[in-house]
């Protein structure tokens, strides 16, 4: 018997060329069989189906940890569609091959190249053989993460704010999951701007973000190794690096831009306008929250919080964007094209070309598909350039944030945001791969030619 189950897997992942293509199906899947579930009368609180476009939104949008709803998550789903809900940011944030690779390691007992190669595809990890060994360890952070997260939310609501351990604990487990995977959903219908002064639910929010989007390799070198930066790896340098110069520098930046808006930080104290600014700082990594209104923010705020949102969180974790990683790259690779260098190096090693090339056609495609999106979404709807754009890189980051158009724009709007969230999720170079029929390998080189260039 358990022959055949292991030789039904291997035939079924025979038919995929690429495990790109195994991922891109599986998130598929899982984005119809949630659809399926939110459809059901069960799911919704008055009891009747919701419509296919609800269902099929707010499922991509969990599967791909955005945090976008069209309706309100905790009034409109019932107990049961907040728990389809988090189960899907679940699934997303562990990755579809990570749930695969686990049923056929549980199914066949073994492990086989193929099944480790994908596992490494999903977990960003170096060495192949180390992948079952990894991915062990991811499945056991993420679930000790979210537990720690828990409870820290849910003594908070008990002690701080009077709720019964029943609904503490399942507000704490809700928002735990929803905030170490980076998804931003939340069962307030003001997201946390309740808890705009609260720093026990602010930063323990913006730590699990911060956890998730750095990613569990990163965290795990940086729990080894933390007292020697320099055996630190170039993903973890360029990750830490970058994501506390986009932190420091995003809180900053709204301290000065929001300090006496009166829509959004201007009545708060002078700690409670830096505990703000930090957590709006936090939340463009590629999670939904927000502790304060953003459609009153200033213009100049959106316009710095799309390009948080763009960049998104660290290349191996749950967040999305073009990546911390993605950044750094390129910030190399002009330095070195400045300085007349042939080769970029970061720190005590050299880049690989095919590193290179990849960090500009993510940021490329990036850029055109944000663009297509607003031009699209600035022709079906009535909104202004500002929050459009909004819109469109907060879908394609999976970020979540909004300025509060999300349900009035019309349904040919919301299926143009769940193409966006699903390519984002997958990545533009992903789901380019999982797309090809077949690597092809060009067996003769032409010649050379130099083009001028701008």
């Amino acid at each position: 018997m358990k022959g055949r189950q292991a030789g039904w897997g291997s035939a079924v992942l025979d038919r995929f060329q690429n495990p790109t293509q195994v991922l891109a199906t599986g998130f598929g899947s899982v984005v119809l069989i949630g659809t399926v579930l939110l459809t059901l009368p069960i799911a919704t609180t008055s009891g009747e189906s919701a419509g296919w476009v609800s269902a099929l939104f707010t499922a991509t949008s969990a599967v791909c940890v955005t945090g976008l709803v069209i309706v309100d998550t905790g009034a409109y789903w019932s107990t049961f569609g907040e728990g389809v809900i988090a189960a899907l940011v679940q699934v997303g944030g562990f990755g579809i091959m990570m749930m695969a690779t686990l049923f056929t390691m549980l199914v066949s007992g073994r492990m086989g190249l193929r099944v480790r190669l994908m596992a490494q595809a999903q977990t960003s990890t170096v060495s192949v053989a180390d992948a079952r060994r990894v991915l062990r360890k991811v499945v056991i952070f993420s679930l000790v993460s979210e537990a720690v997260i828990a409870s820290i939310l849910t003594g908070r609501l008990m002690i701080g704010y009077g709720e019964s351990f029943g609904d503490a604990l399942y507000h704490g487990v809700f928002h735990a999951i929803s905030a170490f995977n980076n998804a931003g959903f939340s069962l307030w219908p003001d997201s946390l701007m309740g808890f705009v002064t609260d720093p026990w639910i602010c930063l323990t929010i913006a730590g699990a973000v911060i956890l998730g989007g750095l990613g569990v390799p990163v965290v795990f070198e940086l729990l080894r190794s933390w007292r020697r930066p320099s055996r630190w790896s170039v993903l973890t340098r360029v990750t830490v690096v970058g994501t506390v110069l986009l932190l420091a520098g995003g809180t900053l930046l709204f301290l000065m831009t929001e300090w006496r808006n009166p829509g959004t930080m201007g009545a708060l104290d002078d700690s409670d306008k830096l505990l703000a600014s930090f957590f709006t700082a936090v939340m463009p990594r590629s999670s939904g929250f927000n502790a304060i209104d953003l459609s009153q923010m200033e213009p100049s705020s959106w316009l710095a919080t799309d390009i948080l949102m763009f960049i998104g969180a660290g290349s191996a974790g749950t967040g999305g964007g073009i990546k911390v990683t993605t950044l750094g790259l390129l910030v190399f690779v002009i330095w070195a094209e400045m300085r007349g260098e042939t080769q970029v190096n970061i720190g005590h090693r050299r880049l690989t070309e095919s590193a290179q090339r990849q960090a500009v056609v993510i940021s490329a495609l990036g850029v055109v598909l944000v663009a297509v999106a607003t031009y699209v979404l600035l022709v079906v709807t009535p909104h202004s350039l500002d929050k459009v754009l909004f819109e469109a890189v907060s879908a394609f980051s999976t970020t979540g944030l909004t300025t509060g158009i999300t349900a009035d724009v019309p349904p040919a709007a919301h299926l143009m945001l769940v193409v966006l969230m699903f390519i984002g999720r997958i990545g533009p170079l992903t789901l380019g791969s999982a797309l090809a029929l077949k690597e092809r390998t060009r067996r003769y080189e032409l010649p050379e030619e130099r083009v001028i260039v701008g």
